[in-house]
């Protein structure tokens, strides 16, 4: 990671970071920092909200405003942040289990409001630090220390499931994807509305190792195999593999806005 990125956008004194040796997660936290250093935004005017996980811990070494929040809550912190200052670019990092399990419900909420909040969900497919139980995006069959002779569960496609919801910018990026990531964050965080990118990740400490997938490069490479670049989710379909790309992007009204309205009216 460039020291300029480093000096400009982190709690040095809290380096370097706790993630397992080969990690995904610290190459999408670079990806979060390098777009809001590409995108010149004032320091002061971003606030990162997380909560429970692996991704969660990402929030304190931002040097910016933070809030590190309670587990599958950091969407209803950060649209109490959102209100009461609509000026503020708010940044939600959390993981497929605080996003998706005990977090769903506010999720959906939050895509269905439309509140101008980025969303980027660090998506390894388990609970990565509680003790790699599976979550609601490990893959059917794959095991973990609470599957552990394979998970029965059909799991959630976290894109498919913002969009239709409500989300209005909806977009899914790897920790090998790496321009892709840069380029669909910097297109989030400047979206005026409820705007989710799934940043899928690797964990060879569990995912990894309770499905015998080899190392960590190994990892990496089978997100690599196991994707394609497109918008058209369908053509993805038919090659069996996962969608790279920007899935929505369309312009409706805003939360914050809407409630200013409101409060103008009356």
């Amino acid at each position: 990671m460039p020291s300029q990125i480093i000096a400009n956008n982190f709690r040095t004194n809290r380096l370097p970071h706790i993630w397992c040796p080969g990690c995904g997660h610290g190459i999408l936290m670079h990806s979060i920092a390098r777009a809001i250093e590409d995108l010149n935004l004032d320091k002061d005017n971003i606030c990162i909200v997380s909560g429970i996980g692996c991704s969660s811990r990402a929030s304190g070494y931002f040097d910016y405003n933070t809030i590190h929040t309670t587990h599958g809550r950091a969407l209803t912190f950060a649209t109490g942040v959102k209100l009461a200052n609509p000026n503020l670019h708010v940044i939600v990092i959390t993981g497929d289990g605080d996003a998706t399990a005990i977090g769903g419900n506010h999720l959906i909420h939050s895509c269905r409001r439309n509140i101008d909040i980025t969303t980027i969900v660090f998506n390894n497919n388990i609970y990565g630090m509680t003790g790699g139980q599976y979550s609601p995006t490990t893959p059917t069959d794959d095991k973990a220390t609470t599957a552990p002779y394979g998970n029965i569960d059909k799991p959630f496609d976290i894109c498919e499931l913002s969009a239709a919801a409500g989300a209005t910018f909806v977009a899914r990026a790897s920790a090998y994807h790496v321009n892709q990531m840069l380029s669909y964050t910097k297109k989030a965080i400047m979206h005026n509305g409820f705007s989710v990118v799934e940043a899928v990740s690797s964990c060879p400490t569990y995912y990894g190792r309770k499905n015998k997938k080899g190392s960590a490069v190994d990892l990496i490479k089978l997100i690599k195999e196991n994707s394609i670049v497109t918008n058209d989710t369908n053509k993805a379909k038919e090659t069996d593999k996962m969608p790279i790309g920007i899935f929505k992007d369309v312009t409706l009204p805003e939360y914050t806005n809407e409630y200013k309205k409101l409060v103008e009216k009356f």
